[in-house]
């Protein structure tokens, strides 16, 4: 159980059967230098273990050859937005580093703990304070939180002392100036103290990986020195403030009361510094013990800090170093690995994004229900981020820093997007929508985006050559494949659903890959698809539900599922086609989905809306206004026209730029309802008939509008339709004396 007042690992053993250190001290206010209350656990065993592969009812894999995308780093001094460029950000203004020194540099007695066991150690005991040095009364292990540098000495014949910065899990942390280097200032990170066995190795081990560490978001080291029996590892200086400063200084803004970070901006954050865990990860190494204190921001740039715990993947000796509430669970039995980077990073964003207590207690290796926040209510993609960052099976998780910055981008869009302004992107995992007619009153599972091709699947080029719609045509290529690899499996399942019939072959097809390929999150969508193919909705929402727990950033499995829960009558669907909408009009079926979804609910206006979502570039752009007019004029059994919805209709019909047959059908359906609707004698205002028109209309005038309109869309008929719309003119013509 940590301490209060700072985190700590807990106790794990190792391969010797010996207690690991547990409760090193937590930082002091001030810079991010500190690593507050990190504890070093030998990994257990052979460093590595089994883990069951995910199943349909858990968590769907991502695990293809093309998942990978480590992505890359921009630099700059003038640039302003992170997260892609997505989110402005205000740089953090360099202060001069002289005025970060602590002017009193002493560890609060509620901050001291025992390296060893973790007890509380200095504490007052009646009048008397607590010392500041001593032997643990636990477990005899000495301490010693007095700084052993003083301002003015010189390390290792180069670096002199300017003060102490903060204190830390591995020590104190100094300031210095380089008498070498141009007076550049400097950071000398010490050791707790000199028998510390495992903090001494954690020294060596970030001397021996990180002097060869370059990268932009990562903070460099310099050098390693020796001074009075005690190693100090020499780094840059970096100004600026460390998201765990953020958040105290907004607690402190809000008087005292948690603030979180909103979520745009901590995705934002934690995005810039994606690209550093790349980069590491490319080289074996893993982070360990990242959480809000080990980023900072300096200027208008992200830095990874504070490396002491930095492992070789391939290093089964090293003590591993984390923190309780952030280390992934499996740490102790199988050590660190790209997934348990992973999980800290989900971790950290729950912590900035919510007032999560018991973080480091009762939710230690979960997370809350999403009602307990509203965070989580409103940006479901962003909860289901997390949950699939921090599941407890490691394999289960994001495959690496790419895929999950990937994801972690798609949900910032739909983040951003829910303030109004749409964010769209082109996909890497599907094609997109494969239809844009908005004509059907019914969604179409055939208009749904399908996964592109695994480019690094042996078969890649052949399908690629397979250019043929028919699905009979489809199968017969497919049967000549030069192997049968899993896209070609895929690609003959989605033409048995394609084929229809009574889709024996697709489900024989489908059991098939569940039996050998069942947790690649591919099946889950395309048995989605044969099961909207057979209306069986439920089990269709099942399944694009497990895809978009594995790829929360993506629109097309949250737009699957919008039309699978449409089907089956569940008005929830007008959420998932909401964010699909919003965040990239390009999907013209979400946009129709809404529509109707809202109209069956009564909400025209929200339906003209949903429609006017729409862009003018898009070939839908002509039926999604038709769909508008429509919208405003239908009868629906929740929601009766009024003379306001019918003015709007006849100001938008006279913007439509359509066939003329066209604008005389809606004019007529615009007409009828006005006919309806002035039953009893009553007035409308004359705009029902156009914008341009003033005054009040009766019956008669609409009805010599409405003859109008039939025999102009007559004009355009043949055979008997021209005789029904001649009939439909006659009948609509007002009785007159002549």
């Amino acid at each position: 159980m940590a301490p209060a007042g700072g985190a700590t690992t807990t106790t794990g053993t190792n391969s010797a059967g010996t207690a690991s250190r547990a409760g090193a001290t937590s930082g002091a206010a001030g810079p991010a230098w500190a690593s507050a209350g990190t504890t070093p656990r030998p990994r257990g065993g052979d460093g590595s273990s089994a883990t069951s592969p995910s199943s349909r009812t858990g968590a769907l894999s991502t695990r293809t050859g093309s998942s990978g995308r480590s992505g890359s780093s921009r630099t700059g001094s003038r640039r302003r937005r992170f997260g892609g460029g997505l989110v402005e950000v205000a740089p953090i203004v360099q202060a001069d580093p002289a005025t970060a020194v602590m002017a009193t540099a002493e560890v609060p007695e509620e901050k001291r703990y025992c390296a060893k066991c973790g007890n509380p150690v200095g504490r007052a005991r009646g009048d008397r304070t607590g010392r500041t040095s001593g032997f643990c009364p636990s477990c005899g292990e000495g301490f010693n939180f007095t700084p052993k540098l003083g301002k003015g000495e010189l390390v290792g014949g180069q670096y002199e002392v300017v003060g102490a910065l903060a204190h830390g899990g591995l020590g104190w942390i100094y300031l210095a100036i380089d008498k070498n280097v141009s007076d550049r200032w400097v950071v000398l990170k010490g050791l707790l103290n000199s028998g510390d066995e495992d903090a001494l190795a954690a020294a060596v081990a970030e001397r021996r990986f990180l002097a060869e560490v370059e990268h932009p978001n990562i903070v460099k080291i310099y050098n390693f020195v020796e001074h009075d029996g005690a190693g100090y590892i020499v780094m840059e200086y970096i100004g600026g403030q460390s998201l765990k400063d953020m958040l105290k200084k907004r607690r402190a803004a809000n008087g005292g009361n948690a603030d979180p970070i909103p979520v745009d901006q901590a995705l934002a954050f934690v995005l810039e510094i994606m690209p550093a865990f790349a980069y590491l990860h490319d080289r074996s190494l893993i982070f360990c013990d990242f959480k809000p204190d080990n980023v900072i921001q300096s200027g208008d740039q992200m830095k990874l800090i504070d490396l002491g715990g930095v492992v070789h993947i391939d290093d089964l000796d090293a003590a591993i170093y984390g923190t309780v509430g952030y280390q992934a669970p499996e740490m102790a039995t199988e050590g660190p690995s790209i997934a348990s980077d992973l999980y800290t990073i989900g971790r950290t964003l729950a912590v900035l994004t919510t007032d999560f207590r018991g973080y480091q207690s009762t939710f230690k290796d979960s997370l809350p229900d999403r009602g307990e926040f509203a965070v989580y209510t409103r940006f479901e993609s962003f909860y289901r981020l997390l949950v699939r960052a921090t599941r407890t099976v490691p394999a289960e998780r994001f495959v690496d820093a790419g895929e999950m910055s990937d994801q972690m981008l798609g949900v910032l869009r739909q983040v951003l997007a829910a303030g109004g302004e749409p964010r769209p992107a082109p996909s890497r995992l599907f094609t997109g929508e494969l239809r844009t007619d908005l004509k059907s009153d019914r969604p179409r599972w055939q208009d749904l985006p399908s996964p592109l091709i695994d480019l690094t699947d042996p078969a890649a080029a052949f399908l690629a050559s397979v250019t043929v719609t028919e699905p009979s045509e489809v199968l017969t290529l497919l049967a000549n494949a030069p192997e049968n690899t899993v896209e070609v499996r895929l690609r003959t399942l989605r033409a048995h659903i394609d084929l229809g019939g009574d889709f024996q072959g697709a489900r024989d097809e489908r059991d098939r890959l569940l039996a050998t390929d069942g947790a690649d999150w591919r099946v889950a969508w395309y048995d989605g698809l044969l099961a909207l193919a057979t209306e069986q909705f439920e089990y269709a929402r099942q399944q694009f539900d497990a895809v978009y727990s594995a790829l929360p950033g993506e629109l097309a499995p949250q737009l699957a599922l919008g039309l699978a829960l449409e089907l089956a009558g569940d008005p929830g669907a007008a959420g998932y086609y909401d964010v699909v909408s919003r965040t990239d009009p390009a999907y013209t079926t979400a946009a129709a989905g809404l529509a109707r979804c809202r109209l069956g609910a009564g909400d025209r206006n929200g339906a003209v809306e949903a429609y006017n979502r729409v862009p003018g570039t898009s070939s839908a752009y002509r039926s999604s206004q038709v769909g508008a007019v429509r919208a405003l004029v239908r009868a629906h059994p929740a929601s009766a026209a009024d003379v306001t919805t019918l003015s709007a209709a006849a100001a938008l019909i006279e913007r439509l730029e359509i066939e003329a047959a066209q604008l005389a059908a809606l004019r007529a359906e615009l007409l009828e309802q006005a006919l309806r609707t002035v039953g009893g004698g009553r007035a409308l205002p004359a705009s029902v008939l156009g914008p341009a028109r003033s005054g009040e209309v009766h019956e008669r005038e609409i009805r010599f509008a409405l003859e109008d309109a039939y025999r102009e869309m007559a004009q355009a008929a043949h055979g008997p339709e021209k005789i029904r719309l001649v009939d439909l003119a006659n009948a609509s013509r007002p009785r007159t004396r002549t």
